[in-house]
């Protein structure tokens, strides 16, 4: 990463590594961080608005501390001066200071490496894989033939999950694709270790599960 990152804060998008997220660029300032990240290291950091950016969308609003830089891997000028791109989710970061040169936001970050696995967490890994493909395949047949909503089941009905996908793509890939709440995603992105990361999402997910089965009661929300 090049000492200041461009940072660009979003309500409803968490990036994870080595997963793909196209975005459409049309905001001014926004528009010029593109322009400036396809001139130097093509790197993005992409960052989570805390609760209540709506106050100060236009200036500073705060965000959470810890995101993923992207590359953009395609880049796409149109006419009147937007940017269709497409970031691959390069490794996380933790900010440390913001400067505010520019009219969007770049930071002073470290970067958050994850925590090497061992046999042990390998193996979990494994195991917590089997227990999101089963649950995954379970939500698509009853998408298939009730039409019911848990975890996003329209979603998880269309994924096809090859076996020689490796599972850090496989758990990321969940992480950021499924309709989790952007709280949620952004927890996982925040997890030590893939392993970790794997067991938080299958708990989440086995929540979400649980709750859709129970019925719902008049003039109560789930």
């Amino acid at each position: 990463m090049s000492d200041l990152l461009p940072l660009f804060p979003l309500p409803n998008v968490v990036l994870f590594p080595n997963v793909f997220l196209p975005l459409h660029i049309f905001e001014p300032r926004y528009r010029e961080m593109v322009a400036d990240a396809l001139s130097g290291d093509r790197l993005i950091g992409m960052v989570l608005l805390k609760p209540g950016w709506e106050r100060d969308y236009e200036g500073r609003p705060p965000v959470y501390p810890i995101g993923c830089s992207g590359v953009i891997t395609h880049a796409e000028r149109v006419p009147d001066g937007r940017y269709n791109i497409v970031l691959r989710g390069v490794e996380r970061f933790r900010i440390v200071d913001e400067d505010h040169t520019r009219s969007y936001r770049r930071a002073v970050v470290d970067r958050i490496g994850e925590e090497q696995p061992n046999a042990d967490d390998r193996a979990a890994v494994v195991r917590q894989r089997a227990r999101l493909e089963t649950m995954l395949a379970r939500t698509s047949d009853r998408a298939s033939h009730a039409g019911a909503h848990a975890v996003d089941e329209a979603s998880a009905a269309s994924l096809k999950i090859p076996s020689t996908m490796a599972d850090d793509d496989l758990i990321n890939g969940l992480a950021q694709y499924l309709d989790l709440d952007p709280i949620e995603k952004q927890a996982l992105l925040e997890q030590r270790s893939l392993r970790a990361r794997a067991e938080s999402l299958v708990e989440l997910l086995e929540m979400k599960l649980l709750m859709a089965r129970v019925p719902r009661m008049p003039g109560v929300a789930h």
